[in-house]
């Protein structure tokens, strides 16, 4: 049977002056799925979800989102997608509750439906004891939870999330990670840019990372992790211990280890299924290392992540942040916005 994909682009690209931002860009999102687009600053990630909410177009290349080309039919994927970009976009001079009526009434519901859904939102992301207050007195949590809650005003089938938990702090962060949750039960595709891996491995279920405009790997988490083996690290006694035990660990494992000097740590990812733990602190005592810990594990996404990267021979030209601007965009609006 065949899948059904909410999101589908083929060979993508997109340059900016000199600088080419995507360079062939291939995803594939199935419906009802979160997808987490990782990437270093100017990978490519916020001009790939530029171009598939029709807000940017490509130079080259094809995209369906929710069934429709956003080149030929941008305004039916306006219709389906919702999108937030990286800062909170509501008016700090509304109310939470006058924020939402506005944006519903700019995407076409009725005074009467307009207030109802606001305070059905208001209720479901906890904000129903604010929604008198300014929004300018909200938290930094609750002003995202509020422009989350802006995008769901009519139902979508896709919702876009550019970093939306940047700069919170771990409590409002675990607010946004249940409402994200929720949605994707409800059977909503969400495709997640982020810079926290954590936030990719807890919502994600199938993470695409992308380097200098292309894909450079696909999977599960725990796909991605199993597929760079497992990762060793070692708690050196001096700190002057640390080159001499980044060499060793390195001819063990046969990769360049990270060194953490003022964690007195050296680890690397090792593709070699039949490294133990016994085996690690033998070679460690042979080069004279002396040793205060030892662990050979799963590595986490953050290692993974900077192990898939960490090949790249030409500088990132271009900040993803850079081009990014204040978005709260949803379906049914003025013009098909």
């Amino acid at each position: 049977m065949k899948t059904p994909y909410a999101v589908l682009s083929e060979g993508l690209h997109k340059r900016y002056g000199e600088v080419h931002a995507l360079r062939g860009l291939d995803l594939a999102v199935p419906e009802g799925t979160v997808c987490g687009l990782l990437g270093p600053n100017g990978a490519g990630k916020t001009t790939a979800v530029h171009i598939l909410s029709t807000l940017r177009a490509p130079d080259s290349g094809t995209a369906r989102v929710a069934g429709h080309d956003v080149t030929a039919d941008p305004r039916a994927v306006r219709r389906s997608i919702a999108l937030t970009g990286q800062f909170a976009s509501v008016d700090g001079d509304l109310t939470g509750r006058e924020n939402l009526r506005l944006f519903a009434r700019l995407q076409r519901l009725r005074p009467a439906a307009a207030a109802r859904r606001a305070d059905e939102l208001l209720d479901r992301f906890g904000l129903a004891e604010l929604a008198g207050r300014p929004a300018r007195t909200y938290s930094g949590g609750q002003r995202r939870r509020l422009d989350l809650a802006a995008c769901l005003l009519t139902d979508v089938p896709v919702l876009f999330l550019d970093e939306p938990t940047t700069g919170l702090d771990p409590r409002s962060r675990g607010d946004i990670w249940d409402a994200v949750r929720e949605l994707a039960a409800g059977g909503t595709t969400v495709l997640l840019t982020t810079q926290y891996l954590e936030e990719a491995d807890r919502l994600a279920d199938d993470i695409v990372v992308i380097d200098h405009g292309r894909v450079s790997a696909t999977g599960t988490p725990e796909e991605l992790k199993a597929a760079i083996g497992s990762y060793v690290e070692v708690v050196v006694g001096d700190a002057s211990e640390l080159a001499g035990a980044a060499v060793a660990l390195g001819r063990l494992t046969g990769a360049q280890p990270a060194v953490d000097a003022e964690r007195r740590t050296v680890g690397s990812a090792c593709a070699d299924p039949t490294l133990t733990l016994p085996r690690v602190v033998r070679e460690l005592d042979t080069a004279g290392i002396g040793l205060a810990d030892v662990s050979v594990r799963q590595p986490t996404l953050d290692e993974v992540f900077l192990r898939l990267t960490a090949d790249a021979s030409e500088p990132h030209p271009l900040k993803d942040d850079a081009e990014d601007f204040p978005i709260v965009m949803s379906s049914r609006s003025r013009d098909g916005w």
